[in-house]
């Protein structure tokens, strides 16, 4: 007896095709079905109200008399050579520092934070080649001069002994660190008087304090005081006026209020 056969018949292309998208789609789904759950959304507590604040700025001052000043005094010379440039201007520096020296001014408020040698070039008015013609050396020393009563005397010695350039003159208070204490005081109580008024104001009370931001600064104020020429003739010394300086501190205060 001949073996029997059975015919499968196939789908056609186009619906095999179709049969494995689904089939793909299907398991694809079930893989990322997670990924497309829903998931908790982190936000604010809802049971936690807004801080409510006001802010204001204060600001406090204190005016004091400077106890230090504070120069600057060089030396420059030019000469045809380096080397005569750099004699000459180390002889004037060492009668300059020997001057101030005996003022008592100590080694150690004494500082140079100059010290520069520079070609000298001549320009022909024809547009030819420059030409060297010498060197100028320069020295400059930061002088801090604790007693007031020589500053003029610092000056003029140290001119005398062969200072040839004076680049300034500064009057600072040397520890500003009780003054500051009490503008800082009154730019808080500054502050504080604001707040209380805008919060009477607004029909609230002040709780706390959010934030407290600050800066401070120095501010010469030029005033009328006599010549610190230790008793010398006006006409005899450079006259010099340390004036005051006022010790300003701002405040930037964030007040907590229900």
């Amino acid at each position: 007896m001949p073996p029997s056969s059975v015919t499968i018949p196939l789908p056609s292309r186009p619906v095999l095709w179709l049969a494995l998208g689904l089939a793909a789609g299907l398991a694809v789904a079930a893989i990322a079905s997670p990924a497309f759950a829903p998931r908790p959304i982190a936000g604010a507590d809802p049971t936690t109200p807004p801080e409510h604040t006001i802010s204001v700025a204060g600001s406090g001052s204190v005016l004091v008399a400077p106890d230090v000043a504070d120069l600057r005094l060089g030396v420059s010379v030019t000469k045809p050579t380096v080397k005569a440039a750099r004699a000459q201007a180390a002889e004037s520096m060492t009668k300059v520092i020997a001057a101030l020296k005996k003022l008592g001014i100590a080694d150690k408020d004494i500082q140079t934070t100059n010290l520069s040698l520079q070609p000298v070039y001549t320009y022909p008015q024809n547009g030819g080649t420059p030409k060297l013609t010498g060197y100028t050396l320069s020295n400059t020393v930061a002088v801090k001069v604790r007693d007031l009563d020589v500053v003029s005397d610092a000056i003029d010695d140290s001119l005398a002994a062969g200072a040839t350039t004076m680049d300034g003159i500064s009057f600072v208070v040397d520890d500003p660190a009780a003054a500051q204490e009490q503008a800082r005081k009154k730019a808080m109580a500054d502050a504080k008087a604001k707040a209380d008024t805008l919060a009477s104001s607004a029909g609230v009370r002040i709780t706390g304090i959010s934030s407290i931001a600050e800066t401070t600064a120095t501010v010469p104020t030029p005033m009328p005081y006599e010549s610190l020429a230790g008793g010398r003739a006006a006409d005899a010394a450079t006259p010099v006026q340390a004036g005051t300086n006022e010790i300003v501190v701002n405040v930037a205060v964030v007040y907590l209020i229900p």
